[in-house]
């Protein structure tokens, strides 16, 4: 099987776009997490590679070179997230298991600035659709925190199941959280997230990859969490 089918690739849906995460893409990172600090804070893993605040780069494309790694294994997809082509945040499905399992988890986190206008629904069933109807994946899940209404409302939208709290899953803010754990399988989707979610009955997908190798640099982390959204 060829782990990287699929890979790298960006996919769109209207302003509101998906491209593989690049070096050059550190300045935007540490810009924008900085500058978001409070509002990603209370959800976001501990990870002392990549702080919400540095004042240089060198941590931010040390955790690129990072990421490009793993995606170059097929362990992840790790995407900027878009929207009418300025930088608004990431998203990544990671932790990619192959062999019977075929399962990943998706995660994301989204720039204050752009809340509230559906992006994030959008950029995640974009991935979702992606890696079940092109890479070939059968389960995506999603752990968010029980106070993270944000991330809660969309897994709804989009249709993902609730399965129960994971006690003490990750290590985010100071302590050990609990999440509960969202999932979606192919056979629940056969005509697609985005599709299903936005009620589109026309013929043909909505998804539009451009390209199955765009050019891009596979450039990303594997996460396992939710960002505010």
């Amino acid at each position: 099987m060829n782990r990287r089918q699929g890979w790298p690739v960006t996919l769109q849906d209207g302003p509101v776009a998906l491209r593989p995460l690049r070096l050059r893409d550190a300045a935007a990172l540490r810009e924008t997490r900085g500058r978001n600090e409070s509002w990603l804070r209370p959800w976001e893993p501990t990870y002392p590679e990549m702080p919400l605040r540095s004042d240089g780069l060198t941590q931010y494309a040390a955790m690129l070179q990072s990421i490009r790694r793993e995606a170059r294994q097929g362990l992840s997809m790790p995407w900027a997230i878009t929207y009418d082509g300025v930088f608004a945040g990431q998203l990544t499905v990671g932790a990619i298991v192959w062999g019977s399992s075929r399962s990943a988890q998706v995660g994301y986190w989204i720039d204050q600035v752009y809340a509230g206008r559906s992006i994030t629904p959008v950029a995640v069933a974009l991935a979702v659709d992606h890696s079940f109807f092109r890479v070939g994946l059968h389960r995506i899940e999603a752990n968010v925190r029980p106070e993270n209404r944000a991330s809660r409302r969309v897994m709804t939208k989009l249709g993902f199941r609730d399965e129960g709290v994971r006690r003490r899953q990750l290590h985010i803010d100071g302590a050990w959280r609990d999440h509960i754990c969202y999932a979606l399988t192919a056979e629940e989707v056969p005509r697609g997230v985005l599709r299903r979610w936005k009620g589109d009955s026309s013929p043909g997908s909505a998804l539009r990859p451009q390209g199955p190798n765009s050019g891009e640099d596979p450039r990303g982390r594997a996460r396992n969490h939710h960002g505010s959204g």
